[in-house]
């Protein structure tokens, strides 16, 4: 208790005076917030805090760019000095080639002060109508002609968008909103919209509504009965309003494919898919090949031909490193007729009707371990899944609900390490936890041979530095089928003068870090990074193979009340920007050895730019609100609070940060670790600067007993 409250007294007094610290650009949304195919379209970012001095747009994915639009400097007035503008309002010039994938791209931007928080993009095929009436009557609608993307934003409360078409009789609209769903890796918004779209005639009847589709945002399909006039409405189901709610709608007349059949495919081999959805004929066929180029594993976005020509929306799919095998007709709902299929495979199945289960066998021998996992809901399929393995006679043996993967929830199920008791015959069943069922409920049901392994994520999605100092990057480990090994980590593609000391995270730890140095002739720049992680694994034969895994970049988000979380982002951005506050972090050592019972002493000396006396806090551990989010210190060494001075205050410059070591002490050999300085940016954020690496070798009781 007595550490909670001095945690809390600490932030306080730090967050009590950041007027001088300056933060990076937390980028809110872009209006209007789409840009069709093949054009080039001047569009306008929001933030908190300022985009002065921005100069490079980063989009993720290939055939977007963006190129800033630089305001015009202030001009002095005689006898003052020129201030910097707090440019919270940017227009960047965004281009998507003709070849541009459809769909939702990352983007920051590279300031002065550092690379902003990620703002989101759509990539249409149709022309962008953006709402600029802002009217909430139907007589003052905005017209447009289908097919379009229609942009606004709920800019006030109990406010209602209008836009009129003209539609045939005969026609068939497919409406998608995209609005909640872009509104989750944005940093600061800590309510997201739940917008509702309803389509009335020029009577203002209603002749179609939805709310809820994909999460909280609208999909219909309408069929239009008579040619005439018709009005598309949407507001917040709630009627509120944020300045940064921008949403996002087509309005097409081509066929829609929200899933498709089967979901995984083989990386290197040619399907045909039964393409899904409510704007399609039953039995629409498309054919992909991906020769000559063997598509990457996991889950990704294909644009299918259509009959015409024209490519269709991307679908969802998975790409397995299995072999792939089609659920069997329909009549595999229970033991006596499960479908037998052989392991390891990736089976794709759906659930065709309501109450449906769907009941697979397959041959196992004593001691073999296996890994069960359904994609399904990670791929827009309908599917809240549940799976059951059971032996012979249908007895449970173990089963799965939701799973997180890396640092979030997911209804798709997953169970990891399944060790055969015996030699026989073993079941998996599959089945909806609300009892639903119909065509947009695909799964591929992946069974594999488990193998020790590991995931990684990144605690953020950028590292900011300056000349002279560095920034670190904790990277944390999940370990899967019983790997309890070591992982060394790596860093690649860095921005010119950048080098990092990238640590390991322990075999009994769960994180490591990365301390990233700039040197002082390193030019401004920001450039994307890739993490990743080794680590030697033993087959079953006793070979020794290496493992490498990418690790996961995550935005951290601004959740109501103060806390903090995370949502995963497409890419990790290393940047060097001007100097700004603390200049340097002098150390009194670098090396530090502990025994059980013994402590040391660093020494900690800041060196700050002039004018800048905001609280610091010293940490040798990334935490808020007494949550840790990145530790690499071996277990049993802590920093002892009430023999350390880790907050400075009024432009204290020295402290100090004592190490001490229990009788859990376990066994490190120069493990890597820093000391930061935080200052205050928001309750939540904070400017981390961080010393150069520090290395701490630790000896076990029973060990240094072993040696007198």
């Amino acid at each position: 208790m007595k550490e909670a409250v001095k945690s809390l007294v600490l932030l306080i007094l730090a967050v009590g005076a950041v007027q001088a610290q300056t933060s990076y650009p937390m980028l809110m949304t872009l209006e209007p917030i789409a840009i069709q195919v093949g054009t080039t379209s001047d569009m306008v970012v929001k933030s908190r805090y300022s985009m002065w001095g921005a100069n490079k747009v980063m989009v993720s994915g290939n055939g977007v760019t963006g190129v800033i639009v630089h305001p015009e400097p202030p001009m002095p007035k005689e006898g003052e000095e020129v201030k910097e503008p707090s440019l919270t309002s940017l227009t960047i010039t965004f281009t998507a080639s003709p070849d541009a994938q459809p769909g939702v791209r990352d983007f920051k931007i590279f300031t002065d002060r550092g690379v902003s928080t990620v703002g989101q993009i759509v990539i249409t095929r149709d022309p962008v109508v953006w709402d600029d009436v802002k009217t909430d009557t139907m007589e003052g609608a905005k017209e447009f002609q289908v097919p379009a993307t229609l942009t606004g934003v709920f800019e006030k409360n109990e406010d209602l968008d209008y836009f009129k078409f003209s539609g045939e009789a005969g026609q068939r609209l497919v409406i998608h909103c995209r609005c909640m769903r872009l509104q989750d890796r944005i940093h600061d918004l800590q309510t997201h919209a739940d917008p509702i779209i309803t389509v009335k005639n020029h009577l203002g009847s209603t002749i179609a509504a939805s709310d809820n589709y994909f999460a909280a945002d609208p999909y219909l399909v309408v069929e239009i009965q008579q040619s005439g006039e018709y009005y598309l409405e949407v507001r917040d189901v709630r009627y509120k309003s944020n300045a940064y709610w921008n949403y996002a709608i087509e309005v097409i007349d081509r066929p829609f494919p929200t899933n498709a059949f089967p979901l995984a495919i083989a990386a290197d081999e040619p399907v045909t898919f039964e393409l899904i959805g409510e704007s399609l004929a039953p039995g629409t066929m498309a054919s992909f090949d991906a020769f000559p180029i063997k598509l990457d594993h996991g889950r990704q976005w294909l644009s299918l031909p259509a009959p015409n020509g024209n490519l269709y929306d991307p679908i969802p799919v998975y790409v397995s490193n299995e072999k792939v095998l089609l659920e069997d007709g329909d009549d595999n709902d229970d033991v006596e007729h499960a479908q037998l299929i052989e392991v390891p495979a990736v089976v794709n199945g759906r659930m065709d009707k309501e109450a449906d289960i769907d009941y697979y066998r397959f041959e196992a021998k004593k001691g073999d371990t296996l890994a069960f996992e359904v994609i399904a809901r990670r791929s827009q399929s309908m599917l809240d899944s549940f799976i059951s393995i059971e032996n012979e006679e249908g007895k449970r043996l173990n089963s799965a609900d939701d799973y997180t993967f890396g640092r979030r929830s997911n209804w798709d199920s997953r169970y990891d390490n399944f060790v055969v008791p015996a030699d026989g015959v073993y079941h998996v069943s599959i089945y909806d936890r609300h009892l639903r069922g119909g065509p947009e409920f695909v799964y591929a049901l992946e069974i594999s041979r488990s193998a020790p392994t590991f995931e990684l994520t990144l605690d953020t999605d950028k590292t900011l530095t300056t000349p002279g100092t560095s920034g670190v990057l904790f990277v944390r480990a999940k370990r899967l089928n019983g790997f309890a090994g070591e992982i060394q980590l790596h860093v690649d593609d860095l921005p010119t003068g950048v080098t990092a000391s990238a640590g390991k995270i322990l075999a009994t730890g769960q994180d490591g870090c990365i301390v990233l140095t700039a040197h002082g002739d390193a030019p401004f720049d920001a450039q994307h990074v890739r993490v990743y992680g080794s680590a030697v694994v033993e087959g079953a034969e006793g070979e020794e193979t290496e493992l490498l895994v990418d690790a996961a970049p995550y935005q951290e988000i601004y959740m109501p009340g103060g806390g903090r979380n995370h949502y995963p982002v497409d890419v990790y951005t290393v940047s060097v920007q001007k100097p700004s506050d603390i200049r340097n972090i002098k150390i009194s050592t670098n090396e530090v050895n502990l025994k059980p019972g013994e402590e040391v002493k660093i020494e900690v000396e800041l060196e700050r730019a002039e004018g800048f006396d905001a609280n610091v806090s010293l940490d040798v551990i990334y935490q808020h609100l007494n949550v840790v989010w990145g530790n690499s210190l071996p277990k049993g060494v802590k920093m002892d609070g009430n023999k350390s001075k880790v907050l400075l205050t009024s432009g204290e410059l020295k402290g100090h940060v004592t190490l001490v070591a229990d009788d859990t002490l376990e066994k490190a050999d120069r493990q890597q670790f820093c000391i930061m300085a935080n200052v205050s940016l928001n309750f939540v954020m904070k400017a981390t600067y961080t010393s150069e690496p520090l290395f701490i070798t630790t000896t076990p009781k029973a060990e240094d007993e072993a040696s007198e």
